[in-house]
């Protein structure tokens, strides 16, 4: 298949149609994607042999060109001299010249109308390529987070979570019962003398605080 053939084939396609149809959607993306890639290399590179040669052509025609209009010069020189032998030769010299300059600017013609559709197709083709570019982003996006909500799920509503749950609050308990036993084994034992000397420091304290707040209100005429 040609280059502007299959050139032709990714432009008119549907890219949504083809992922439809698709058993593996991403694979085909992906195909398609590289397929855009090197077409698009290949006609850059088409595109520009088709300029070098429309420069080569345009050099050619310019020169028969003024191959064309140097014998007609020549022919004027011969008929004013008198010489109508050299005049027909100029003559038919410059009718091949002319007939060459006009088949060179034909071909640039097509040529010209080549480069004209290539970049047409072109730029299309970039568009297409974009387009493709986004929806395999867009895909693996949704891929992505579909494969994470499957893992969540998993981990949330299957049994494992639960029996995890359930074995820690267990371990809680234990905990919870240790600590209690260490608070009874405290509560059971006799106090130090210095733990009665410092709650009774503690109780003399509170009973100064108290006798000045009581001395506070009776200044102020309260009732205690």
């Amino acid at each position: 298949m040609g280059v502007f053939s299959r050139l032709s084939d990714i432009v008119n396609s549907n890219i949504n149609s083809l992922l439809d149809r698709a058993e593996d959607p991403e694979k085909i993306m992906r195909l398609i994607i590289q397929e855009m890639e090197d077409t698009l290399v290949e006609v850059r590179a088409s595109a520009a042999r088709a300029i070098a040669d429309r420069k080569e052509l345009e050099r050619k025609r310019a020169d028969f060109q003024q191959r064309h209009d140097e014998w007609g010069r020549k022919a004027e020189l011969a008929v004013e001299r008198g010489r109508d032998d050299l005049a027909r030769g100029a003559l038919v010299a410059r009718r091949k010249a002319g007939e060459m300059a006009e088949m060179l600017s034909s071909e640039l013609r097509q040529i010209d109308e080549t480069i004209g559709k290539s970049t047409e197709d072109l730029s299309q083709l970039q568009a297409k390529l974009k387009e493709a570019k986004a929806k395999q982003r867009s895909v693996e996006i949704r891929r992505q987070a579909a494969h994470d909500r499957v893992r969540v799920n998993r981990l949330v509503y299957s049994n494992r979570v639960e029996d995890a749950v359930a074995r820690y609050d267990q371990f809680e308990r234990k905990v919870d019962e240790l600590e209690a036993e260490a608070e009874v084994y405290a509560a059971g034992r006799p106090r130090s003398l210095t733990e009665q000397f410092a709650e009774l420091e503690a109780e003399e304290t509170v009973s100064a605080e108290l006798a000045q707040l009581k001395q506070l209100v009776s200044d102020r005429g309260g009732k205690v």
